[in-house]
């Protein structure tokens, strides 16, 4: 095998870790990492709207980058929004933040994983590309907007248009059961 693919190969997924470690490391520098709480996130949506949500997304979308859990902003929305609107802001945010992941992984990575040769890689990729709009729906079921996922998908050469569409149909149920929960929890509390 040639030694200039496998190093083509590696050296992406290597440049995709580097840039995970760099935004790491930013969020870190910057002190960012105390938004990615509840209290600052509830704080945030409750004092002003139309900002609020607009930071809302963009932590949201930094914190999917760097592997924050998204069910952290899910809870925030329930609590100062509802159940309703929670899930639809969350729900449009969870979107917008995969977009970002998968376009932001697939330009430092390309279609790397996709470009492996080994027999789970090839495996594991053949059962994506088979069906890959219902195989996304039914991984965001499971997973939603798990970062790793995001990764991966990203690297697997699957077309944005198909994991975009495989994501708004895969989301709705697991954000709606999230937000059954946390409204529940929210009203034992109170």
């Amino acid at each position: 095998m040639n030694t200039s693919i496998l190093r083509g190969r590696y050296a992406r997924i290597v440049l995709v870790l580097l840039f995970l470690a760099v935004l790491l490391g930013l969020v870190q520098v910057f002190g960012l990492r105390q938004s990615f709480s509840v209290a600052f996130l509830r704080q945030t949506l409750s004092e002003n709207r139309v900002e609020g949500l607009a930071l809302f997304v963009l932590l949201f979308s930094l914190g999917n980058l760097v592997h924050i859990p998204g069910w952290i902003f899910l809870a925030s929305a329930v609590l100062v929004l509802g159940k309703v609107d929670g899930a639809l802001v969350t729900y449009a945010a969870a979107s917008v933040s995969c977009a970002v992941t998968f376009l932001s992984v697939r330009l430092v990575g390309g279609n790397a994983v996709a470009q492996m040769r080994g027999k789970l890689a090839t495996r594991l990729l053949s059962q994506l590309r088979a069906h890959p709009i219902r195989n996304v729906v039914l991984l965001r079921i499971v997973f939603q907007t798990l970062a790793s996922l995001n990764y991966a998908l990203a690297l697997s050469g699957l077309e944005f248009k198909t994991y975009m569409l495989g994501t708004v149909l895969g989301l709705p149920l697991p954000i709606a059961v999230y937000c059954l929960l946390f409204d529940a929890i929210v009203k034992m509390v109170s």
